[in-house]
C-alpha cells in the first residue's frame, strides 16, 4: 500500500511537472509567435472579394467580371438547415467551444505521433479555419498551427459566433471559382440560399473539404458519397430526424453550371465599361464589389442585336452557300455518341447552333445538334444555297438536299420565329451598330460584330473606314455657312482636276452610275446623292476651309483628307464617330460627347461616381443665356472641337459651371445650319437613296446613306429627334462585299429593322425650325426666288438672309441655256 502511495505521489508530481513544462511550452510559443500574428480586428470589417457587375438602364445585368464569384450575404439570411449542414460537416460543437476543440486537437496529435505525418483529419474548428482562410498560408507545420489556435481565441474574442460563421460561409472556396455559399448555390443548383432543399444543402456543406476533387461536376460519385457522410452527421446531432435522413439520402443530386443569369447581350459594350471601371476606380475595380450602371437600353440592345445578326445573314446569303463548315467521315454503325464527339469543338454562335448531318438524299436530311436534338431539314430550308463562286456570282439552284449536305457535314442551323429549323452559315462579312442619345451622348446600344466570341475586335469604336456618302452632310454643312443654299445650282458633269499621283497625272472622279444630270440643286444633289456634285462644292468652298470646319462635328484633321477626295467621303471615322456627328444635326447643332456610365455604385449601396454629360438642351433657359453672352455661335466650338475621345471622357467633367446647372454641351454649328442639313436629309429617306425607311411610316427621320468604291463600305446613319444609329457593313480585309450592295441595300435594312423595335410605340416628333429660317417660293431649274406667277414653282427653305440676297438678284429668264445660266453654274 506504501508502495502504492508512492508510485501515486510520483505520478501526480510527473502530471504537475508535465502540466508546468506544456504551460511553460505554450507560454513560451505565444511569447515567440504572438508579436507575429495579425490584428483579428481587421475581421470586423473584412473586404471580400466580389466581382464588378455591369446593368443597364434598366437594371438587368450585362455582365460580371471578376476572378471570384461571389455574393456575400448576412449570417440572418442563411437556412438554419444550411447552417446546421455545415456545422455538422465540419465543427457540431461550435455555438460551445471557445474556439478550440480539445478532443479534436487530441485526435490529431495521437495520429501525427502514431503516422509520423503532419497530414492528419480533424484538430480544425470552424474558427480556426476562419483563421487559417484570412491570416495563414496552406503551409503544413507546427509552426502554423499553434498560429492557427493563438488567432482562434483572438477571434473568439472579437467576434460573435455567428459573426465568425458569416465569415467562414463567405469566404470558403467551393470550386469552379465559386466563393462564398450563395455564388455555390447559384452555380450548382440555379438557387438562391432559401430555395436549396436539404440534400443540395448537404451536398454543399461536404464540398469545401475537397472543392476541386469533391464537388459534384467534377467527381460526382465521391461528392454523393460525401453528401451521405454529412446528411449522417446531420442525423447524429439531431439536426434532421431519420425520415429526412432516408429521403435526402435517396434524391439524386441535379448540380449542373449554372453562370450568371445574364439578362442582356452586349459583350462588345461590356467590356468597354469593363476598361472605363479600372481606368476610374483602379486595380480593386473587379474586386471590390462594385456595381456599374450604365446608359444602355435592353430593349435597344435585343433589337440591335437581331437587326445586325440577321442582316448579315441575309446579306451573306444573297452572296451564296460557301459549303458545310467542316466535314468528318462518319463509319457506317456510327451511334449517337460518335455524333456528339464530332461536334466537341463547335458552339452555338449568336443563334447559329452547330450539327451533323447523319442522314441525306434528295428530298431529307437529318442533322444531330450540338444539344442532343435530332431535326429533319426539308428542301425548302437549303433552296437559298446556290453555290458561291464569287463576291458577285452564284452557281445554279440546288435542285436537292444532298446536293447541298453530305453525310458527314458540320453545318449551322437556326430556328425561325415560328421554330422551324433553316439551314444558315457564319457570315464572312462584318458589321456595327450604335445608337446613342443626341441630348446627351448616352449610348444605348452597341454591337460590335457578328458574335464577340468569334471577333472581340470591336468595329463601332476600334474600326477606321472610308464613310463613302456619309460623310457629305458635313461637307453640306459648310457649304450652307459659306453662303450656299439648299436651293443652290451646281452642275453635275464631267470634271477633272491636276493629280500627280495618278498615273495620267488627272483625277476624275464620277458618280455611281456613270451618269450625269447636268445642272442640279443641291437639296437634288444629296437625295441622289450626285459625287460630283459634292466634288464642286467642295472646290467651291476651299478644301482647307472645309477641313476646319469639319472638325467641328468631333473629327480630327487627321482623320481629314487634305484633298477634294474628301468630298467623297475618303475620312477614316468609326460608326461610333459617325453616330456622334450626326448627333448635331439631330440635336440642333451641340457637339455632345459619348458615353457608357451613368453611375457606380460600392458595395454598400454608396453612390461613388456619378456621370455629368455635357448636353444640348436647345431650349433651356439656361442655353438662351449662354447663347446671348457669347460673342459668336460657333466660337466655343471651334476651340473645343476635337477628335472622338475616348468614351466616358464626357463624364465628371472639370469645366467651370454654376452648382445646379446644367453642363452645357459647346455649340458645333448654327442651329438653322443644322436644321437646313437634316431637311435634306429627311428627303433623303422620303424619296432619295433611303427611301426604304418609309416602310416605317413616320415623318420624323433622317439620314444618309453610304457606299465607297469597290463596295468596300456600306453605311447607313440616321436619327430623330430623341436617337442617333449609325451602321456599317463590311469586311474586315477591305475586300468587295460585291457589285450593287450599297449602303441602301447592305446597311439601312439593319437599321431599319433596329429602328423599328427602338421607336415602336414612340410618338413622332418633328424637328422645330429655329429662328431665322424661311420658307421661300424658288424657281427648281435656276434655284433663284420664283415670281409672283410662276406656276412652276416650289417651296423651299433657307436662312433669312440668304433669301434677302437672292431676293436682290434679277428673276429667271426663260433661256434656260443663256447667261442667267452662267449665273447658277459654278463650272
Amino acid at each position: 500500500m506504501t508502495l502504492f502511495l508512492r508510485l501515486l505521489r510520483y505520478a501526480l508530481y510527473l502530471a504537475l511537472a508535465g502540466v508546468l513544462l506544456g504551460g511553460i511550452a505554450i507560454g513560451t510559443a505565444y511569447w515567440l509567435i504572438s508579436p507575429r500574428l495579425p490584428s483579428v480586428e481587421t475581421l470586423k470589417d473584412v473586404r471580400l472579394q466580389v466581382p464588378l457587375r455591369i446593368k443597364s438602364a434598366d437594371d438587368k445585368l450585362i455582365a460580371t467580371f471578376g476572378e471570384t464569384k461571389r455574393s456575400p450575404v448576412r449570417i440572418r439570411d442563411v437556412p438554419e438547415r444550411l447552417k446546421n449542414a455545415f456545422l455538422a460537416a465540419e465543427d457540431a460543437d461550435f455555438y460551445t467551444h471557445r474556439g478550440i476543440d480539445l478532443g479534436g486537437i487530441g485526435r490529431a496529435v495521437w495520429l501525427t505521433v502514431t503516422t509520423g505525418s503532419k497530414h492528419v483529419a480533424g484538430g480544425s474548428t470552424i474558427t480556426q479555419q476562419v483563421a487559417r482562410m484570412f491570416f495563414l498560408s496552406s503551409e503544413v507545420s507546427y509552426t502554423r498551427k499553434l498560429s492557427e489556435i493563438f488567432l482562434a481565441f483572438r477571434i473568439e474574442n472579437a467576434l460573435s459566433k455567428d459573426e465568425i460563421l458569416e465569415l467562414y460561409l463567405n469566404k470558403s472556396f467551393f470550386g469552379h471559382r465559386s466563393y462564398g455559399i450563395a455564388a455555390a448555390a447559384e452555380f450548382y443548383y440555379g438557387k438562391t440560399l432559401d430555395q436549396l432543399t436539404l440534400p443540395e444543402c448537404a451536398m454543399l456543406a461536404s464540398i469545401p473539404k475537397f472543392p476541386s476533387t469533391g464537388n459534384p461536376l467534377s467527381r460526382p460519385q465521391r461528392a454523393l458519397e460525401r453528401r451521405a457522410y454529412v446528411l449522417g452527421r446531420m442525423l447524429d446531432n439531431r439536426f434532421i430526424d431519420k425520415t429526412d435522413y432516408d429521403a435526402a439520402l435517396k434524391a439524386p443530386d441535379l448540380a449542373q453550371p449554372h453562370e450568371a443569369p445574364v439578362e442582356v447581350d452586349a459583350p462588345y459594350f461590356a467590356e468597354l465599361v469593363r476598361l472605363e471601371a479600372i481606368d476610374r476606380l483602379g486595380n480593386n475595380a473587379l474586386t471590390d464589389g462594385y456595381v456599374v450602371k450604365t446608359t444602355l437600353d435592353s430593349v435597344q440592345q435585343d433589337a440591335a442585336n437581331r437587326a445586325l445578326r440577321s442582316g448579315l445573314s441575309t446579306y451573306d446569303q444573297r452572296h451564296g452557300w460557301r459549303g458545310a463548315e467542316a466535314h468528318v467521315d462518319l463509319a457506317a454503325g456510327a451511334t449517337a455518341s460518335d455524333w456528339d464527339n464530332a461536334l466537341t469543338d463547335y458552339r452555338p454562335l449568336a443563334g447559329l447552333i452547330p450539327g451533323l448531318v447523319t442522314e441525306s438524299d434528295k428530298q431529307q436530311a437529318r442533322v444531330h445538334l450540338a444539344d442532343g436534338q435530332n431535326i429533319s431539314l426539308d428542301f425548302a430550308s437549303v433552296a437559298w444555297a446556290h453555290p458561291r463562286l464569287d463576291e458577285d456570282r452564284r452557281g445554279a439552284a440546288p435542285k436537292s438536299i444532298d446536293a447541298v449536305l453530305k453525310r458527314g457535314d458540320i453545318v449551322r442551323l437556326v430556328q425561325d420565329a415560328e421554330g422551324a429549323w433553316r439551314l444558315s452559315q457564319i457570315p464572312a462579312a462584318e458589321a456595327a451598330l450604335v445608337a446613342l442619345d443626341p441630348e446627351d451622348g448616352a449610348v444605348e446600344s452597341m454591337v460590335g460584330g457578328f458574335s464577340f466570341l468569334r471577333s472581340k475586335f470591336n468595329r463601332v469604336t476600334q474600326s477606321a473606314r472610308s464613310p463613302g456618302s456619309g460623310f457629305k452632310p458635313f461637307l453640306y454643312s459648310a457649304a450652307f455657312d459659306h453662303g450656299f443654299t439648299p436651293a443652290s445650282v451646281l452642275n453635275d458633269a464631267p470634271v477633272q482636276f491636276p493629280d500627280p499621283s495618278k498615273p495620267d497625272g488627272v483625277w476624275t472622279p464620277k458618280n455611281d452610275d456613270d451618269t450625269f444630270q447636268g445642272p442640279i440643286r443641291l437639296r437634288e444633289a444629296l437625295v441622289k446623292s450626285v459625287n460630283l456634285v459634292s466634288v464642286r462644292l467642295l472646290d467651291a468652298i476651299g478644301v482647307r476651309y472645309a477641313r476646319e470646319y469639319i472638325t467641328r462635328f468631333g473629327l480630327s484633321p487627321g482623320q481629314i483628307p487634305e484633298n477634294l477626295s474628301m468630298a467623297l467621303g475618303t475620312a477614316n471615322v468609326a460608326p461610333l464617330a459617325m453616330a456622334r456627328g450626326y448627333a448635331v444635326f439631330a440635336n440642333g447643332g451641340y457637339l455632345i460627347d459619348p458615353y457608357l456610365i451613368r453611375e457606380i455604385d460600392d458595395r454598400e449601396g454608396n453612390v461613388v461616381y456619378r456621370a455629368d454629360p455635357a448636353i444640348a438642351c436647345a431650349n433651356c433657359a439656361e442655353r438662351q443665356n449662354a447663347d446671348a453672352s457669347s460673342a459668336a455661335a460657333t466660337t466655343g466650338a471651334e476651340s473645343t472641337a476635337s477628335a472622338l475621345s475616348p468614351i466616358g471622357s464626357a463624364l465628371a467633367s472639370t469645366a467651370a459651371q454654376t452648382p445646379g446647372q446644367p453642363h452645357l454641351a459647346p455649340r458645333a454649328i448654327d442651329p438653322r445650319n443644322a436644321y437646313l442639313v437634316t431637311s435634306l436629309m429627311r428627303d433623303v429617306i422620303r424619296r432619295g437613296t433611303g427611301s426604304a425607311a418609309m416602310v416605317l411610316k413616320r415623318n420624323d427621320l433622317a439620314g444618309k446613306t453610304g457606299s465607297t468604291n469597290d463596295h468596300r463600305d456600306a453605311w447607313f446613319t440616321g436619327f430623330d429627334a430623341k436617337l442617333v444609329a449609325s451602321c456599317w457593313v463590311g469586311f474586315d480585309d477591305f475586300s468587295s462585299l460585291g457589285r450593287g450592295e450599297f449602303g441602301a441595300k447592305a446597311a439601312l435594312p439593319i437599321w431599319i429593322d433596329f429602328m423599328r423595335a427602338a421607336l415602336n410605340d414612340v410618338p413622332e416628333q418633328p424637328f422645330d425650325m429655329p429662328p431665322g429660317i424661311t420658307k421661300v417660293r424658288i424657281d427648281p431649274a435656276s434655284g433663284l426666288l420664283a415670281t409672283a406667277g410662276d406656276a412652276g414653282a416650289i417651296l423651299e427653305v433657307m436662312k433669312a438672309e440668304d433669301a434677302t440676297r437672292l431676293a436682290s438678284q434679277p428673276p429667271p429668264t426663260d433661256d434656260k441655256n443663256g447667261e442667267q445660266r452662267e449665273a447658277y453654274d459654278v463650272f
